[in-house]
């Protein structure tokens, strides 16, 4: 007997690819699956007969959003499309699942602007020969910590985005990992910085090995803290600004150094954390000098290869 959500017959490698894409990134417009799936093709009318032959089969839904005088669908996969994808297992399987009251809620343009911060990377990564494609950024993936600022709590910090891009040159590949975190000005830079001071504390927390059952003495920590058991080195954070003008997006910036330099633990950390405009990322993209450094200088800085990095295979 076939799965019962298995994938439709005569459903096409794009199609294919779009599903993938939306159970990803969750809710995802027609314009940016165009750019991250098919941007070979001039016109986009290929790519949106694939939607709507994923919509005819029960497998994604879509809503209008009017923006710049138009209106432009947001797909989203229905649960039995994710189930469809999920039955594949080429991708990590997710909890969360999309609805139209969702997809029209107060988190609608947030999920954009994560999903246009990863199309900026895959585009210039096809532009520079480097590697990056619609499937290597992942949304809000949790991390879980102590500080020592808040005893007994078990924390979770949760990027917008962890994404990873392979940087190549001549005949060395580099691997690049952002924690992404994508503002739009809808909190206060009091709460921003608080954020980063999380990402300081999971820097560095090291798991406590318990001692054996029974017997007596304090909790011994371990040496190796706990990031290190997923990444090789510690991912540079990227902070990307939107949703306001540029200039008051600089007094943002200006602002959130200052907070910033009055929390010790940022500095104890070394954490890298760099903050630019979505802007500046669209057109300029990660390898130009765009990013302010959160800490230190206030000279805008490139994407931070100099150091730090871990070659990839």
């Amino acid at each position: 007997m076939p799965y019962p959500h298995s994938a439709p017959t005569g459903l096409g490698q794009v199609a294919q690819q779009a599903a993938q894409v939306l159970y990803q990134h969750r809710l995802v417009s027609t314009m940016q699956l165009h750019r991250l799936i098919t941007p070979h093709h001039t016109r986009s009318e290929f790519l949106r007969r694939q939607l709507h032959t994923l919509r005819q089969a029960g497998f994604a839904e879509a809503v209008g959003r009017r923006s710049a005088g138009q209106t432009q669908l947001l797909w989203w996969l229905t649960e039995k499309g994710a189930q469809s994808v999920e039955a594949v297992g080429l991708l990590q399987s997710r909890a969360y699942r999309m609805s139209q009251e969702a997809a029209l809620g107060p988190l609608q343009e947030h999920t954009l602007a994560v999903v246009e911060t990863g199309a900026a990377f895959v585009e210039h990564a096809r532009r520079l020969g480097h590697e990056c494609g619609p499937l290597d950024w992942s949304p809000e993936i949790a991390h879980y910590y102590r500080d020592e600022a808040r005893p007994g709590e078990e924390l979770c910090l949760v990027p917008d985005a962890v994404l990873n891009y392979v940087h190549t040159e001549a005949k060395q590949r580099t691997l690049l990992t952002f924690f992404v975190e994508v503002d739009r000005t809808q909190m206060t830079i009091a709460r921003l910085a608080h954020k980063l001071h999380a990402y300081a504390a999971y820097h560095e927390y090291a798991p406590q090995t318990q001692t054996a059952k029974g017997t007596r003495g304090p909790r011994r920590q371990t040496a190796m803290p706990a990031w290190r058991y997923r990444y090789p080195a510690f991912p540079r954070l990227l902070l990307v600004l939107t949703g306001a003008s540029e200039d008051r997006l600089a007094r943002r910036i200006a602002d959130l150094r200052s907070l910033a330099a009055s929390d010790p633990a940022l500095a104890a950390a070394s954490l890298r954390v760099g903050v630019t405009t979505l802007a500046q990322l669209r057109t300029q993209g990660p390898f130009q000098p765009i990013f302010t450094p959160v800490l230190g200088t206030a000279q805008p800085v490139n994407a931070w290869l100099s150091s730090s990095v871990a070659a990839a295979a």
